[in-house]
C-alpha cells in the first residue's frame, strides 16, 4: 500500500500548466510544495535543529484545478496521496534521486477567517468563501421570525 497524508503550509504559489486532454479538453497539472512541521526536533549533521521537512506535490486533472483556481503560498491544506520515484539524470549526466507526492485529495485545513486572521490568505480574494450569505458574526446562519412551529426539531 503506498499512501501518504500530509498537512502543511504553501511554501509559493503553484505552478500550473494545462496540457491537451484525451477529449481535446484541457487537462491541468499543478505542482506546488508544502512545508510540514515535524512533531518532534532532530538535529541535523550541522547541529542545527530540523522542524520542519518540504514535500514536492503534483496535482492532475479536477484536483489541478482546484489548486490553479484556491491555493496559493500560505494556504494550509491537507493532501492525501501516493509517493512517486522523481528520479532524473542532470545535465553534467549525474543521477539525482527525489521523490513526489501525487495529491489524490486535497482539503482546506483552517477556515477563511482563521487564515486571514493569521496572515495567511488562503483562497484569492473575492474567491471562495464558505460562509453562507445569511450567517451571523458567529458563522451561523440566522433562523427567520416565526417558523418555530415547522422545524422538523424542537
Amino acid at each position: 500500500m503506498n499512501k501518504v497524508i500530509l498537512m502543511g503550509r504553501l511554501t509559493r504559489d503553484p505552478e500550473v500548466r494545462y496540457s491537451p486532454g484525451q477529449n481535446g479538453d484541457q487537462f491541468a497539472i499543478s505542482r506546488f510544495s508544502i512545508a510540514v512541521d515535524r512533531r518532534f526536533v532532530r538535529k541535523a549533521q550541522d547541529g542545527n535543529d530540523v522542524t520542519t521537512d518540504f514535500f514536492n506535490c503534483t496535482a492532475f486533472g479536477k484536483q489541478g484545478e482546484f489548486v490553479d483556481k484556491y491555493l496559493k503560498q500560505g494556504t494550509k491544506v491537507v493532501v492525501v496521496g501516493r509517493i512517486e520515484n522523481d528520479n532524473y539524470t542532470n545535465k553534467n549526466g549525474e543521477k539525482v534521486f527525489s521523490v513526489r507526492v501525487v495529491a489524490e485529495e486535497i482539503e482546506f485545513a483552517e477556515s477563511k477567517k482563521n487564515a486571514e486572521q493569521s496572515g495567511n490568505f488562503g483562497a484569492p480574494s473575492g474567491g471562495f468563501d464558505s460562509t453562507p450569505k445569511d450567517a451571523s458574526a458567529d458563522g451561523f446562519m440566522n433562523i427567520p421570525e416565526g417558523i418555530e412551529n415547522d422545524l422538523p426539531f424542537k
